[in-house]
Order: structure tokens, then sequence, then C-alpha cells
């Protein structure tokens, strides 16, 4: 297949690729032209702005793709710019679980409506992250519904290549005892390993779909088992403390994603405690 992927150069992008690769698929990747790639002659390159509507149409004109990815679609005016520029057979949108409000034990698919509030044609800077997204999709539903589009919702993706640091602040504040301040200890969460996140969105290429899925590893775990395990690895005390640095993940209550969905298509994903703690060693040796 032909398939465009706007972004893909960094973190679980570049896992997503590389499955796409491994597939046989023809693939171009369109960035900003400002990060580096290690596809080699793999790969097709545009060099665009998708923030920048122009960029976009001259870029893309008299171009088709049987699949598009987009990695780097963050607010309803992305969708707006890639849909008035795309002459494609399916669009990919990376979303969030972050639209669903509230994240719920067991959220499924139709727990978020798109018909919900009116869209707003809003820019990233706008709203809060979760806001953004909640307008993206409104995008999808209610202005493309005609189109053949997927939104892939996925909870936080972790990973040993997170670029974010997230789940390694909780253990570098551990091993150092950096107190730290966190309103959710015992709420269980669920993650996506970042190879996962990208073999997956690489599955649903060709498989007949339309609308939103859930991705997400089986099974939570809470930030006190987290902790736990690396106090007891490391040998450290957690220094737990309203004034201490806030923790990256406070604000969200406990919840589980439900992928029911993505089993029926026939993909199986692990569970979190297959790999978390790997992961949390990881961080530990590094520290």
């Amino acid at each position: 297949m032909n398939i465009l992927v706007l972004g893909g150069t960094r973190f679980f992008g570049i896992h997503m690729v590389n499955a796409l690769i491994e597939k046989g698929h023809d693939v171009t990747i369109a960035t900003r032209g400002r990060s580096k790639d290690t596809f080699g002659d793999k790969v097709k390159r545009l060099t665009l702005d998708r923030t920048d509507p122009d960029s976009m149409k001259q870029t893309l004109k008299g171009m088709h793709f049987d699949v598009v990815i987009d990695k780097i679609a963050y607010c309803s005016k992305d969708i707006k710019y890639v849909m008035d520029a795309l002459n494609c057979d399916k669009y990919i949108h990376m979303s969030s679980t972050a639209v669903y409000d509230p994240k719920t034990i067991n959220t499924k698919e139709e727990d978020f409506d798109g018909f919900l509030r009116p869209l707003i044609w809003c820019d990233r800077a706008d709203f809060d992250y979760a806001e953004v997204k909640r307008q993206a999709e409104y995008a999808l539903f209610q202005n493309y519904a005609e189109r053949n589009w997927i939104a892939v919702r996925y909870p936080v993706v972790l990973g040993e290549d997170d670029y974010t640091g997230r789940l390694k602040f909780y253990v570098e504040h551990v091993v150092k005892n950096i107190p730290m301040n966190i309103d959710n200890i015992d709420s269980q969460m669920g993650y996506i390993k970042s190879d996962e996140a990208g073999r997956f969105l690489a599955f649903l290429v060709d498989k007949d779909i339309k609308g939103a899925i859930n991705g997400s590893s089986r099974g939570t775990i809470s930030l006190r088992e987290i902790i736990e395990y690396v106090e007891k690895k490391s040998g450290s005390k957690a220094v737990i403390d309203v004034g201490g640095d806030d923790a990256p993940y406070n604000g969200d209550r406990e919840f589980s994603i439900n992928t029911d969905l993505a089993g029926s298509l026939g993909f199986e994903f692990s569970d979190i405690h297959d790999w978390i703690y790997d992961l949390l060693d990881h961080y530990i040796e590094q520290i």
C-alpha cells in the first residue's frame, strides 16, 4: 500500500514506520525536515508545515495515498488542513484517551460522543491538551463524517525511548529522595508500551474499520505499586510531600481502557505487568 505518514520520526512513530516497512508498504514521511531519521532509503520524504494550510496544499497537490497516518494532528484546524489538502482512501488520526471526560474503569469507545458539543475551529494553544484533542475528533465526527477515518486513542505511552521523562520522574525522585507531590497515588491507571503503540497503528492500515478505536496494554497499575517497586530495587525511600515537585500524572483518576474492538480485529496487547518492571529497572540503572 502507498502510505503517507505525517510525523513518525520519534518515539512510537519510529516503531510504526519500521513496522510498515517490514510489511512491505511504500512509505512516505512528511515532516518539517528538522529531525533526522534512521530509515535511510527505505522511505520517501516530503517537507511541509502541517500547521500551514498553503504548505499542505502545495506540497500534497496531485498526490494520492491509500492510507494517511497522522501522528501530529492536535486540534480541529490540523484536521481541516489535512482533510482539505489530502486525496486518500483512509485517514488514521492519532488521538488520545484524554478525549474521555472522565476516563472510567473499562472505558469504551462509545464513552466519547463526537456530537456532544459544537465543533470549534481551534489552534493548539487555544485550549488544554484534552480539549484540543476533543475538538480534533469533533471535526472528524461532525465535519468529515463521509470520509473514511479512524481515530486511535491511547493512554500514556511508555518505553525506553520516551522523550517526555514522565515515568522517569517518579524513579528519579525515589532514588534521589527528592520530595514529590502526588494526588493520585492509589489510582489504578492504564498505559501502553511504545513498540505496541507503533505496531497497532501499522496493523490498522488494511483493516476494515471506521471510527474510534482504543489501544492499551491489558491491566492497570498504581503509582504506589510503581514507587514501592523502585524503593525495593533501589533501597531508597520515596518522599511524598504536598510541597514537593508536582508529579506528571497528577489529576488522573482510576481508569482502565477497554480494547475489545482491537481484539476483535485480531490484535492482542500485552499485559502491563509483563513489561513495566523491566522498564523501571532500566530507569533505575540509568539513574
